[in-house]
């Protein structure tokens, strides 16, 4: 018996009777991929900082999971963070961390990657690398560890965990990892090399990769950088991010892995389009996106059908930053409904978008089950929808939910963000005005009022977006807000509201537009015992605070001053496609309470991702 055997043995019969949910360990899923160790060259690890429910519901893992075990010199597996009890055990019995299809110790691979997809799963990653046995910091590894690469969202503003990482991949990651294993694949085994040098090499020869231990930070004075610069003149001063131009020849899988237990979204999901143009300016994802890309109609239901033949899954979901925005949507759904609603499937779509369209979606999403329909609103006033670019009127989302009641849609539900630049108490208070006129709506469509869930988040400044120089609004004040909109929503009990922590948010908003000196802030919180602190049960925003002191720390440096127009960023020498002087105009409009148009069906707004 080997070792990998050996550990699967003491797993299955001495570990997991004693955790919860055993299946979600055991790997060997339907679609999952297996292959000899001894037959290829380069092995690889997918680690996702969350549990196996929410890792596995992220379409992204699938994607690079199935991309590079096409490769016959690669082997990738996939690794998620244990949940508490099993932890325990497994340090117990002294088990590293393992990958799920062979039971290999995670510290065995040649490349540990991990998707950065939150920033309060950082804590996380720390851990994950100590239960693999694996130094936290890159300085203390030696030349037989893994190399730590990290790519998704927060990559592009990575500085807080820059001390646990060897590389961020900056971007669309189809084509950089291709071209990352091409080329580490040619400097693997050269003995003449240091894994220094080789992780050197990686920067300065594949496009979009950012190895934080090649460039040089200073500080001046008052804390604030003076200047972020290369150690070596073969390196890019500015390393700007992949972009995939083509969805429709980007690769995709023909298949999916279907996990053994129910994860957060069960269900085939399918991108129809990257990026977005919309231009909400406290949108990350609307910024560092873009261009916006779109998958034609003919090669979506071609996905969907494959997809359907391989997994067996009754729901489609068809994703993308504004799903309702896509140019084709009616087409496209007659297409899928003509090809799935023989077979039971339905189709879903995540939150809608408001807009003159809204009131035509119900009819095309008939398939889908009729318990609740989502749209993202962000700000109840008309003057705030304005200062965040979200050019949407009341009169376009009462003729879509009257639409929604009258298609039997029988619940709403409408976020909102509390805390946005320039907001007022009255336009806090119209959220509960706002919801109740819409629960109100279906009295005229079948004489009782609906249910409305009001998700109420707290805003958070991402870097990357015009509202990147603003400040967050103290914890005081959004708790006082939070307790005014609870006592004013007593009397409404079929508006159901539900806060996000603001506390948490607080924290969120320091890593987001943090610098490198946070690293060590999170590691001593990850001492102190932080770990799931993105799961309510499990925060404890005192730790943090604590942590914050002992490494000696001002957490208010990093929420609550309003950034300098000129202030270099920790982010600025990574390009994630975006100008900063559009996005220094965009701030400035959004004071005069100005528009930007959509660029795709008006002129080129300049933004600089083309």
């Amino acid at each position: 018996m080997n070792d990998r055997d050996k550990l699967r043995d003491i797993v299955t019969n001495k570990v997991l009777p004693l955790v919860e949910m055993p299946a979600q360990y055991i790997g060997d899923e339907l679609n999952s991929v297996k292959k000899n160790h001894n037959d290829v060259d380069l092995k690889v690890i997918i680690a996702f900082p969350d549990t196996y429910s929410i890792g596995m519901s992220h379409l992204g893992i699938h994607i690079l999971y199935f991309l590079l075990n096409k490769r016959d010199d690669t082997v990738c597996e996939r690794v998620f963070a244990p949940w508490h009890d099993m932890e325990d055990e497994m340090r117990r019995n002294n088990i590293p961390l393992f990958s799920l299809e062979t039971y290999t110790p995670v510290k065995d691979f040649d490349i540990l990657g991990f998707s950065l997809q939150y920033e309060m799963s950082y804590t996380n990653i720390v851990n994950m690398l100590d239960m693999s046995q694996i130094p936290i910091m890159k300085e203390d590894r030696s030349e037989e560890h893994p190399i730590v690469i990290g790519g998704g969202p927060s990559s592009l503003s990575p500085e807080p965990i820059a001390d646990f990482f060897d590389i961020f991949v900056l971007g669309d990651g189809e084509d950089t990892l291709q071209a990352f294993m091409n080329h580490f694949k040619t400097i693997k085994d050269d003995k003449s090399l240091t894994k220094a040098e080789k992780i050197r090499s990686l920067a300065e020869n594949v496009k979009g990769l950012y190895a934080p231990e090649l460039y040089e930070v200073e500080y001046d004075t008052d804390g604030l950088i003076q200047s972020i610069n290369p150690k070596f003149p073969q390196l890019p001063k500015t390393i700007k991010k992949e972009t995939v131009k083509d969805l429709n020849t980007a690769y995709f899988p023909d298949t999916l892995i279907v996990p053994y237990v129910k994860t957060t979204h069960d269900r085939i999901a399918i991108e129809i389009m990257r990026g977005c143009t919309r231009g909400c300016r406290f949108c990350n994802a609307g910024m560092t996106k873009r261009p916006k890309r779109i998958r034609t109609v003919e090669n979506i239901t071609d996905i969907a059908k494959t997809l359907y033949n391989n997994t067996g899954y009754n729901e489609i979901s068809l994703t993308s930053l504004s799903t309702s925005d896509y140019p084709e949507l009616e087409r496209l759904m007659v297409s899928l409904h003509e090809i799935f609603d023989s077979k039971n499937v339905n189709i879903s779509f995540p939150s809608l978008r408001v807009s003159k369209e809204l009131a035509t979606l119900p009819s095309l999403i008939k398939s889908v089950r009729k318990s609740g329909i989502t749209i993202a609103l962000e700000a109840a006033s008309l003057r705030l929808r304005k200062v965040i670019n979200k050019n949407i009127t009341n009169e376009d989302l009462f003729n879509g939910v009257i639409e929604a009641y009258k298609h039997g849609w029988q619940l709403v539900k409408l976020y909102f963000m509390i805390g946005l630049p320039t907001e007022t108490e009255e336009e806090v208070d119209e959220i509960l005005e706002l919801a109740n006129k819409i629960s109100l709506l279906k009295k005229d469509v079948n004489g009782s009022p609906a249910y409305v869930n009001v998700a109420i988040s707290i805003f958070v400044p991402k870097p990357n977006t015009p509202f990147q120089w603003h400040p967050m609004v103290k914890p005081e004040q959004m708790k006082e807000t939070i307790e005014r909109l609870k006592r004013n929503n007593k009397r409404r009990s079929r508006i159901k509201l539900k806060f996000h922590n603001p506390e948490l948010s607080i924290l969120e908003g320091i890593f987001s537009r943090g610098d490198r000196r946070l690293s060590k802030a999170i590691y001593q919180a990850w001492l102190d015992g932080c770990k799931f602190d993105a799961w309510d049960e499990h925060f404890n925003y005192q730790k943090w605070i604590d942590a914050f002191k002992k490494v000696d720390i001002d957490e208010g440096f990093y929420v609550n001053r309003e950034r300098l127009k000129d202030e270099i960023f920790p982010w600025d020498h990574i390009d994630a496609g975006v100008d900063k002087s559009f996005l220094l105009t965009e701030m400035e409009k959004s004071v005069k309470h100005e528009i930007t148009e959509d660029c795709s069906n008006n002129p080129c707004s300049h933004c600089g991702a083309c």
